[in-house]
């Protein structure tokens, strides 16, 4: 799958990865290869993806599809 993460300051993580897990408004949810199109918003917590990436959010949404991910968060 690949993950775009961007702020408004710029592209902030751009890669393949096998699972990502966000802190969803209606709780924490995990994405992986194949997953159900889906649009969520974002509240604050960290982005865990990969082996060991990781990112702290304050706010924002995240849309899944066709194996690509892409999240537009504040810092």
């Amino acid at each position: 799958m690949r993950l775009n993460i961007i702020t408004p300051e710029g592209t902030l993580v751009d890669q393949e990865i096998d699972r990502v897990e966000f802190p969803g408004a209606k709780g924490r949810f995990v994405v992986l290869k194949d997953h159900a199109p889906i649009i969520s918003s974002l509240v604050e917590g960290v982005i865990v993806f990969g082996q060991d990436g990781s990112v702290h959010i304050k706010s924002g949404f995240v849309e899944v599809h066709d194996n690509q991910i892409i999240a537009c968060v504040e810092l």
